[in-house]
């Protein structure tokens, strides 16, 4: 008689084939059970990285934009200065204003033409 490792007859102390399979179904389920539930735990560390870099986006976003108001303020300011301090030269200086002008337009033209 030879020894057939399919055989479902049980010999002595050796487990059967559907012993075995049992088994291994057992394991299987509990490899699945084990997978799942590190599957989940990872998938909830995603969705909370997630979150926090979302969260810490918009906080950069809101502070990128409140710097840049406060630039514009800034530069509104300056160029509202530059402006009055512009008109009084010229209100003061009337000639040198206008022979200024026509120097800076005589220069254009020649750089344009060329």
């Amino acid at each position: 008689m030879t020894n057939n490792p399919f055989s479902t007859t049980q010999t002595a102390g050796a487990p059967s084939v559907s012993d075995a399979v049992s088994e291994l179904r057992h394991a299987a389920g509990d490899f699945a059970a084990a997978t799942g539930a590190e599957a989940s735990r990872i998938k909830e560390r995603a969705v909370e990285t997630a979150s926090s870099l979302k969260a810490t986006a918009t906080d950069k976003v809101h502070q990128a934009r409140e710097t840049a108001q406060q630039q514009w303020e800034e530069t509104r300011v300056k160029a509202k200065e530059i402006h009055v301090t512009a008109e009084d030269y010229i209100r003061q200086n009337p000639t040198k204003a206008v022979l200024g002008a026509l120097g800076v337009g005589f220069l254009i033209g020649l750089i344009v033409r060329s």
